[in-house]
């Protein structure tokens, strides 16, 4: 008995997990269509469904957990991207080009943010002959037909179709969301095949040369990895409708199965400052323009900063992304580490063994198996954070691995960085910080220059403020 809980989108409720085989635990999460670099909002769902991973691994075992995130390489906004990057480039080229530039960018982007790789990342291209088989089974068994060189899904074939999204047929019918085409049975009947020009990329099908819709794809790689019927499968909560709710009637439809995932589960909404993030409002940000440029609060961010403030919000409530919130991830990860220090540890490759199989704290775990309440999770690290015996720090250290905010050569660099102290290097940082704090005191903003000489604090700068013969503020620092 694991006593997990899981909230399942689609009973809206939060249910006992009982895995089909606890030998053989199964999850699909959907991954990037790789046209152009991540953004910060496609980062959520990897981190939280990672920790998901994480816990699995850790209550079943890592053999028995199989982990798979698809990559979708064949779309039309890869093949308009590639077309306008490589204007006369043969388009298959071209379209290789972006789609392993861009995949190669996730990849690194994902594990800079701590996220395991899944057991496995298979690629849409490489499973076309998987699709075909699967269509050709739906217009089999009457759940497809072919019409206006696409072939197409019959919603009304079947009998509970939308009860994922709550998504009446009948407003479907009425053309309430989708604009009913002319070859098309009903107005809510989706693209499982279309054919392609001689500029577009295609594959030889029954039907003619063409590519595949965007819905058939998870359903046929989830079938062909996991199976026809497993556990659990995750996404953003923008993802329901259609995506998911399709995938659902291809896949039961196709096996006549009662289920395609025992569990569906997503993620909340990302904000930016309070916005929709969007290019329109230039509030847009890739996780590379986090992670290695200045763009977001003026400053590059760590990739266990933005890992933490992503999950400083349960996973199913929406998400305010703000500069304050990186800033308190960030202090918060120092406060631990420094706590882990000061009860005892040291991260010397004698003690590698000893600290790299240290496990989580019990009270931390079962917050996890409560549907990952991170609420909960994060007092239990602050409690820990707060004693005062080596002890604290153990379980502090081994609940931090578990879900993915520390690792023991993470804290081997920060022990010696710590031991060494702060050095000049960082001068023009410290003097631009020092600048901002004598304007807040200038405008009489006595909590912002606080907050500053905290943040200059922790970062072991001494401030000596003064006035010069012009009776002006001044403040002289100097390493403590």
């Amino acid at each position: 008995m694991t006593d997990i809980q899981l909230y399942n989108t689609l009973t809206r409720t939060k249910e006992q997990f009982v895995p089909i085989d606890p030998k053989n635990v199964r999850m699909y999460v959907c991954g990037p269509t790789v046209y152009d670099y991540a953004h910060i909002g496609n980062a959520r769902p990897v981190i939280v469904f990672d920790v998901l991973f994480r816990l699995l691994r850790h209550v079943y075992g890592e053999e028995h957990v199989t982990y798979v995130r698809n990559i979708t390489d064949v779309d039309d906004k890869i093949n308009a991207r590639a077309v306008k990057e490589h204007p006369g480039m043969e388009l298959n080229a071209a379209i290789r080009e972006v789609t392993e530039r861009t995949g190669a960018q996730y990849k690194s982007d994902m594990h800079a943010l701590g996220n395991l790789d899944p057991s496995i990342e298979p690629r849409a291209t490489d499973n076309i002959s998987e699709m075909i088989v699967m269509i050709e089974t739906l217009i089999e068994k009457g759940h497809a037909y072919v019409a206006g060189g696409e072939v197409l899904f019959d919603v009304t074939s079947m009998e509970d179709y939308g009860k994922l999204s709550n998504c009446k047929l009948d407003e479907l019918q009425a053309g309430a969301r989708v604009e009913v085409e002319a070859h098309k049975k009903n107005a809510g009947d989706f693209v499982l095949w279309k054919l392609s020009s001689e500029d577009q990329p295609g594959w030889e099908s029954p039907w003619g040369r063409g590519r595949p819709g965007w819905h058939i794809e998870c359903s046929a790689m989830s079938e062909r990895y996991i199976g026809k019927q497993f556990d659990i499968h995750a996404g953003g909560i923008d993802l329901v409708f259609p995506h998911h709710e399709n995938e659902i009637a291809q896949s039961r439809c196709a096996h006549g199965t009662n289920n395609m995932a025992k569990v569906w589960m997503h993620n909340g909404f990302l904000q930016i400052e309070g916005e929709k993030m969007s290019k329109s409002l230039g509030n847009f940000y890739t996780i590379a323009d986090l992670l290695e440029h200045d763009k977001f609060g003026g400053r590059v961010w760590p990739g266990d900063v933005l890992r933490l403030a992503m999950l400083m919000t349960n996973h199913r409530e929406p998400i305010d992304f703000t500069k304050k919130r990186l800033e308190e991830a960030e202090k918060t990860l120092q406060r631990w580490r420094q706590a882990m220090l000061k009860l005892g540890m040291s991260f010397t490759e004698e003690n590698r063994a000893e600290y790299e199989d240290l496990g989580p704290c019990s009270k931390l775990l079962a917050h996890l198996k409560n549907d990952l309440n991170m609420s909960g999770v994060l007092a239990e690290l602050h409690r820990h954070a707060g004693g005062d015996r080596e002890h604290n720090a153990r379980r502090l250290f081994g609940s931090l691995k578990l879900i993915g905010l520390a690792s023991f050569d993470q804290m081997q660099a920060f022990e010696k960085a710590e031991a060494e102290g702060p050095s000049h290097d960082n001068a023009d940082e410290i003097e631009s910080k020092i600048a901002q704090r004598l304007e807040l005191l200038n405008n009489k903003d006595w909590g912002g220059a606080d907050a500053l000489r905290d943040e200059l604090t922790a970062m072991g700068i001494q401030l000596k403020d003064g006035k010069d013969e012009d009776g002006n503020r001044i403040t002289n620092w100097e390493l403590s």
